[in-house]
């Protein structure tokens, strides 16, 4: 296997990262969570991902359950020999609210110390390797959150920092505060990418490139689309058939943004390129989303073992140009249609 260094870091990770945001609700139990993970560690994953607000879909209840999962597994494995990502929430958006804060809050200085001691609680550490900004804040200055980051590097709690779902101009905006204070830089960033989802290539590819950043890509099956699943006339499980009847706007919107005719004709021409080169169609998003040169790592997800057969077999799977070229096809041909 060929493991990757995440950004100018010391991290060396494999091309796939177990995520474990379906851990306390989507799976079953504790027991299936922890078969999950060994699957995964078994198969030579070394790099696993979690968040405080986790697991989803956000409760203010649940929130944290996840990270206590994955720290009763983590010490039935060597630390070590685990790479372990959390991330700290913030005011962007109303669905997080950890129960170590009250009510909507900020990336401040206060509430990222706080945040961090109740996730290495959880986790059952004394450091977490990679500890991101789970969305860009929209409230506080991004030199204060940097600050209060470089102070947990300085202390050992966290190893470095990452950010997720941000915009070229943000990620840029803190590499430059964190160039000119001299603070711990973003060395990687965790956004959604996937055939069904390029807009990172639109700027985003250029800055990590250009500022060695590592892209972290979650939803490679754009949730779930991509295996085929919504195009069935009958859909007996997905993430999103539950959120398309939810009483919450924010699920039904959320399952629109990803569930639509567009996506879902796409999603038709790409069962069709797969069953042509004689992959699994799981196996070929997964594989396509991870073939960049700015790509660490692709974060994958499962409710229960078996799912994971076929994204792990994407890990050492490198795709034809022939089927580059036909997913690239796809792609144009939706995008920019011949009448």
């Amino acid at each position: 296997m060929k493991y990757r260094y995440i950004g100018r870091t010391g991290l060396r990770v494999s091309p796939i990262c177990m995520g474990t945001m379906t851990f306390g609700t989507q799976t079953p139990d504790e027991k299936v969570a922890f078969e999950i993970m060994d699957k995964a560690y078994d198969a030579g994953v070394n790099f696993f991902d979690t968040a405080e607000l986790y697991p989803v879909p956000p409760n203010a209840k649940l929130a944290g359950l996840t990270e206590e999962i994955v720290g009763r597994w983590l010490k039935t494995k060597p630390r070590d020999s685990v790479i372990l990502a959390s991330k700290v929430a913030g005011a962007a958006n109303g669905w997080f609210v950890p129960p170590i804060r009250h009510g909507l809050t900020a990336i401040d200085s206060f509430h990222i110390e706080r945040a961090v001691e109740g996730s290495l609680k959880r986790l059952q550490t004394d450091y977490i390797d990679l500890y991101q900004m789970h969305w860009p804040d929209t409230v506080v200055p991004i030199e204060e959150s940097l600050k209060a980051f470089d102070r947990l590097v300085q202390s050992g709690k966290v190893r470095y920092i990452g950010t997720s779902n941000d915009t070229a101009y943000g990620t840029t905006k803190a590499l430059m505060t964190s160039e000119f204070k001299k603070y711990a830089r973003f060395e990687s960033i965790q956004n959604n990418f996937s055939l069904l989802n390029r807009r990172f290539l639109d700027e985003l590819a250029t800055l990590c490139r250009k500022e060695s950043i590592s892209l972290l890509p979650y939803s490679p099956l754009g949730g779930g689309v991509l295996s085929g699943k919504y195009n069935q006339a009958e859909i007996k499980e997905g993430r999103f058939s539950s959120y398309m009847k939810a009483s919450d706007k924010r699920q039904r919107l959320m399952a629109a943004r990803f569930v639509n005719d567009k996506t879902l004709a796409s999603t038709q021409k790409y069962l069709k390129i797969a069953a042509d080169a004689g992959l699994d169609p799981v196996t070929m998003a997964t594989a396509w989303s991870k073939q960049f040169d700015f790509v660490a790592s692709t974060i994958i997800g499962a409710t229960k073992p078996e799912q994971l057969d076929a994204t792990l077999a994407a890990m050492d799977l490198e795709l034809s140009q022939e089927v580059l070229d036909a997913c690239d096809a796809v792609h144009n041909e939706i995008l920019y249609p011949m009448g």
